[in-house]
């Protein structure tokens, strides 16, 4: 049984085709047991992958595969990484290689989160995360490790919101990783956390933002995180 309406495919099969330009690939971490939600992750990743041939899916079995969940940093499932795709070839040191932004999706995009694949989808496909230009600027001379973690619930209207700026900001920097984690599927995460509501967003482990926040804000977070 498809998990995306028709109504709502054939109204992203034009989203698709007015807003991708660039090829992404969705990378879907997975096993076949002891995971509660992998197989509709995979079921969700495949049906979008099926609304335009600018989008293609790679699934890999987190145990078998690992030494790839390891190149990727995908370190629990359902996983999803979104790259966007080289466009050509090459061989060899002339090869063009994918685009990695650093955006994760750790447990089921659904409800309200929904959304918010979508969204990253089409802004890596067209390589541009709408932020302000200061911001940009802050974001590109960051030069040591930063890690977002903005935990969510699927009921949570507030939280695409908070994802999706997280997800902008490690587009800006190659530095950056940013992850979606489901709360309710990942609770030892969350509760190490002290995740009592959400969004929820931990920056290098450290630092904490409750609720959505506006980018001036949050950057002054990233920037309190790393001294």
């Amino acid at each position: 049984m498809p998990l995306i309406s028709e109504q709502d495919a054939e109204h992203l099969r034009n989203e698709f085709a007015d807003n991708l330009v660039d090829p992404v690939k969705l990378m879907v971490f997975t096993q076949t047991f002891e995971c509660q939600f992998c197989a509709e992750t995979r079921q969700i990743v495949e049906e979008i992958a099926e609304l335009s041939d600018r989008i293609s899916v790679e699934v890999y079995n987190f145990v078998t595969d690992k030494a790839i969940a390891d190149l990727y940093s995908v370190d629990k499932i359902p996983a999803i990484a979104i790259l966007r795709e080289a466009d050509g070839g090459g061989t060899g040191k002339d090869k063009v290689e994918d685009t990695d932004y650093g955006i994760r999706f750790y447990g089921i995009p659904s409800g309200y989160e929904f959304s918010s694949i979508i969204e990253d989808i089409v802004d890596v496909s067209r390589g541009e995360s709408g932020l302000q230009p200061k911001t940009k600027e802050a974001l590109a001379a960051i030069t040591e490790p930063v890690h977002f973690q903005v935990f969510v619930t699927p009921t949570c209207p507030y939280c695409p919101q908070a994802v999706r700026l997280a997800h902008k900001f490690a587009m800006e920097s190659e530095n950056i990783r940013a992850d979606m984690v489901e709360a309710i599927e990942f609770p030892q995460l969350a509760n190490k956390h002290a995740v009592y509501g959400v969004p929820r967003t931990v920056i290098n482990e450290s630092v904490h933002q409750e609720g959505a926040v506006p980018e001036p804000l949050l950057l002054a977070k990233l920037q309190e995180a790393i001294g």
